[in-house]
């Protein structure tokens, strides 16, 4: 079985329905605002040195979680292999330094060699960080102040999976949402009043024999409320009402296997993939339900699609990263071909983010590929960072944030690195 569990997301840009990036916006979660994985962003090198880093940070555990950044913190989560003792890490955003690492507790327990005990993205707001724990005993959600202090937790129940955890909690008003598509016992999604860590609703899915950890995402239909779509094998693309639970609408039948990369909003249509073993699957554009219309299945194919990695848009074209690195450029509208090549580097679990006309992403073995987010394919560097990683970059402030397996790199943009120079 393929690794799955990290990182899987949400992608979208300056598209109807899903909020862009805005100057200065804080990474609360999962890549970035509202999971678009964009930034504006330009001035980062395509390729870098040692003179480039802002700083580089030893962690005090492994992971492949991402980082999430608001103001000048960066938060994230870590994990002792050995013993499976689990710990949230709060770094200094400009300096580098560890500010506190809060004990979660923990236990070694079986899991795929590609996982972690740490793979699950936390999201944060002005007052709390939220991060997701799963062991086979329990799954649950916590909440810390920014100062590393306990302020609530949510027990959701045992969790069953044979290769470990993964999912990544979104934000919405006065909710936090979580998926929780487990194998073979009753699974939910979850809506947690973000003050108290009240379980405010649980809407049941159902039962599969694939855990799903695809991060949700917030849709807003024209003159309609926001609602929160979440992937799955068994349920396919499903919109929640996040204050209320209620499904709104649905596509059910449109995967055939464990939905890991997650959804993302582009030509008007919902795209989601889903894969198993080392490949993936489906790769599908769902239209979401207008003028009367029950949701329908625009476009459907099996070529060349990503597994754990997500697809990124920008503007009209659809960045189809493929775990094995062959990359299908796509019209997001129409799922047409516009180019395919495969990136040299190896396999990719990380997925890609753009910054400019910039798209970043990062190979297993840790090695930064860079190609342009144009209609034509174009390489335009390689950064080895010498381990391994399964994370996906943030951006905040002019900085990229950049996790391997045990270190965190802060890189600053060109006009920022020539200042100290």
């Amino acid at each position: 079985m393929h690794h799955f569990w990290r990182i899987s997301v949400v992608s979208a840009y300056l598209a109807l329905g899903f909020a862009g990036p805005a100057h200065g916006q804080e990474w609360t979660r999962f890549r970035g605002p509202n999971g678009t994985g964009i930034s504006d962003t330009s001035t980062f090198p395509a390729q870098w040195g040692e003179k480039d880093y802002r700083w580089k940070l030893e962690l005090p555990g492994g992971g492949h979680s991402s980082p999430v950044v608001w103001q000048d913190k960066v938060f994230l989560t870590c994990a002792d292999d050995q013993s499976g003792k689990r710990m949230v890490v709060c770094a200094g955003a400009s300096t580098g330094k560890i500010l506190w690492t809060h004990d979660c507790g923990g236990n070694a327990y079986p899991k795929h060699m590609d996982n972690s005990y740490a793979s699950s993205t936390p999201a944060v707001d002005a007052d709390r960080v939220y991060v997701c724990w799963s062991t086979p005993e329990e799954f649950s959600l916590i909440a810390l102040t920014h100062e590393g202090k306990d302020v609530w937790k949510a027990d959701l129940g045992p969790f069953v999976s044979q290769h470990g955890g993964g999912q990544s909690p979104i934000l919405s008003g006065d909710m936090v949402l979580l998926g929780d598509d487990q194998e073979g016992q009753a699974s939910f999604v979850f809506g947690i009043e973000k003050a108290m860590g009240k379980v405010a609703w649980r809407t049941p899915r159902v039962k599969s024999n694939k855990f799903c950890p695809a991060t949700p995402c917030l849709y807003t239909p024209k003159d309609g409320e926001a609602q929160a779509i979440f992937l799955s094998k068994s349920e396919g693309v499903t919109a929640v009402d996040p204050k209320t639970g209620k499904v709104v609408w649905q596509a059910k039948d449109v995967f055939d296997a464990r939905a890991v990369g997650s959804p993302i909003f582009a030509g008007g249509l919902i795209i989601g993939s889903c894969g198993d073993g080392p490949i993936g699957h489906d790769l599908v554009g769902v239209r979401p339900p207008t003028d009367g219309k029950p949701a329908e299945e625009v476009w459907h194919t099996r070529e060349a699609t990503p597994y754990v990695t997500t697809t990124l848009a920008k503007g009209d074209l659809l960045f189809c990263w493929g775990d094995s690195g062959l990359v299908t450029c796509r019209r997001p509208a129409t799922g047409e071909q516009v180019w395919q090549q495969r990136v040299p580097g190896g396999g990719f679990c990380s997925s890609p983010i753009c910054c400019g006309d910039m798209i970043f992403n990062i190979t297993r073995k840790g090695e930064v590929v860079v190609i342009a987010a144009k209609d034509k394919y174009e390489l335009l560097g390689r950064t080895p960072l010498n381990e391994k990683c399964q994370a996906t970059p943030a951006v905040a402030e002019g900085k990229m944030f950049v996790r391997t397996y045990t270190h965190l790199y802060c890189v600053t943009g060109k006009s920022l690195a020539a200042a100290r120079r």
